[in-house]
């Protein structure tokens, strides 16, 4: 489904991506994973088009998506993001927020529209929620609804930048259990957390970034039980150790 070829991203004279080369592939579920500042957020943005790249090609269903002239809102379509901040419309009802984009991009009917979100607001848990706005919903909530949003235009692929990191401990079981049953539903995900439970249950591969590089791709009892790269062990010691390195 999607294809990295010889990428590179450049922030300035900081390297933010070198030579990526990766295919992921139709109802694969990958987890990406790496330090902060390693580039795995700015992997997936390059995906529908939030960052430009400077060289190399990504192709999505074999199209170049960063060929001059491509419909970057017909693309995103086919896109589902979903964001750290959850990013709703603060002005829009749960409801408005999952039929904007169907209505002004889909060109879908508003009731067919309004039908659609109504069953995605159910598949979250969240139908009655539908008239609140997004102040009025906690952390959990608000992403669960970005989900909803993010599949009301039916798109067969799904990024998800570190969809729990901005929520409290509690919300997160919630949010991650959604996106369990897009899983089971045979989606095609890419998954940027810190997670790893979610990515040693459910991810079919992880790779493993840093310094805009990936430097490791395994399977996840593979990637948990024996990492190849010196860079991969080192992060699988921090995290299960988190305090082991800091000096007293």
């Amino acid at each position: 489904m999607i294809q990295f070829s010889k990428v590179n991203k450049w922030y300035g004279d900081y390297h933010a991506l070198v030579d990526i080369d990766e295919t992921i592939a139709k109802g694969e579920v990958v987890v990406v994973c790496g330090p902060s500042g390693s580039g795995k957020s700015t992997l997936i943005r390059t995906v529908n088009r939030l960052e430009d790249i400077a060289s190399g090609t990504i192709t999505l269903d074999g199209e170049d998506i960063h060929r001059r002239g491509v419909d970057v809102n017909k693309l995103r379509s086919r896109i589902g993001f979903v964001f750290q901040q959850f990013n709703l419309f603060p002005h829009l009802t749960v409801l408005q927020n999952c039929t904007l984009a169907p209505i002004t991009i889909g060109g879908a009917r508003p009731a067919q529209a309004h039908e659609k979100a109504m069953a995605l607001l159910e598949r979250v848990g969240l139908a009655h929620k539908a008239n609140a706005w997004p102040s009025e919903l906690s952390g959990g909530q608000q992403q669960r609804v970005a989900i909803a949003r993010a599949l009301a235009t039916e798109p067969p692929l799904m990024l998800f930048d570190e969809p729990t990191s901005a929520l409290d401990p509690e919300m997160v079981g919630e949010v991650l259990q959604v996106m369990r049953d897009l899983v089971r539903d045979g989606m095609t995900l890419v998954v940027v957390t810190h997670e790893m439970g979610f990515a040693r249950d459910v991810a079919h591969r992880v790779l493993f970034m840093d310094q805009g590089r990936i430097l490791e791709r395994a399977s996840p009892d593979e990637f948990f039980n024996h990492p190849q790269h010196p860079r991969a062990r080192q992060f699988l010691a921090d995290i299960r150790s988190p305090f082991a390195r800091v000096s007293p």
